[in-house]
């Protein structure tokens, strides 16, 4: 497998997709937008994801057969940690996970073993007991129908950092990995999460969707032990 190639083919679509995300946005460089049209934001967002979890693959890749040493824990200072503003954004090296407590919230939980109440006839004081529940409000809309944009500006600036330097995404994710291998209880190890990756469709309907499908395979194959 031609890994390097591999990489710099979907890498180059991949900036292309980045390059259109900005030009949506109207933004240059390291600007950052305030507020745009909710439609406008879910347009970007429905490309992003996709975009983000392509390149956490090719992280994956160009991390393959990697090896970092950690250096030694630093104490940390006395006083106040200030935190910059004008940091660059980080970009998210491993896929967000389902949050299944909530699916469950929203689905509702069974309750164990229920009551069996036979009720013959209609009383209005039974029926007091067990109020009917009622529907949460939908969230009232914006005034002005535009919403906060600086997060999603962050993670596309994060995305383009990402693209432009994927060794240097490779050390940190081969740091991660050490990190998640010497931790006691860690919640996952793997920076993919099982199933389909986030953003996926199962009918592709932007070039991203099919960098997405390509990427995943080659980053599964990529975490494979090596067994030659």
């Amino acid at each position: 497998m031609d890994w390097a190639r591999a990489i710099e083919r979907n890498s180059e679509a991949l900036k292309g997709i980045v390059e259109a995300l900005f030009a949506m946005l109207g933004l240059v460089s390291s600007d950052t937008v305030a507020r745009i049209p909710q439609p406008l934001h879910r347009a970007v967002l429905r490309l992003l994801r996709p975009a983000e979890s392509a390149v956490r693959r090719l992280v994956v890749m160009a991390a393959r057969g990697l090896v970092v040493k950690l250096a030694p824990s630093r104490p940390m200072p006395a006083g106040p940690i200030g935190k910059g503003g004008n940091s660059p954004p980080a970009f998210q090296l491993f896929d967000p996970r389902k949050n299944f407590e909530s699916l469950r919230q929203h689905c509702g939980r069974p309750t164990r073993n229920p009551p069996r109440i036979h009720i013959f006839g209609s009383d209005p004081r039974v029926a007091a007991l067990w109020p009917s529940p009622q529907p949460s409000p939908d969230p009232a809309p914006p005034p002005d129908g535009l919403v906060n944009a600086q997060r999603l500006s962050r993670r596309l600036q994060a995305l383009k950092l990402a693209l432009e330097d994927l060794p240097r995404q490779a050390r940190r994710l081969a740091r991660w990995r050490v990190r998640r291998e010497t931790a006691k209880a860690p919640k996952f190890k793997s920076p993919l999460r099982p199933g389909h990756p986030p953003g996926h469709r199962r009918k592709a309907i932007h070039e991203v969707d099919e960098v997405l499908i390509e990427c995943h395979g080659l980053a599964c194959d990529a975490m494979k032990p090596d067994t030659s």
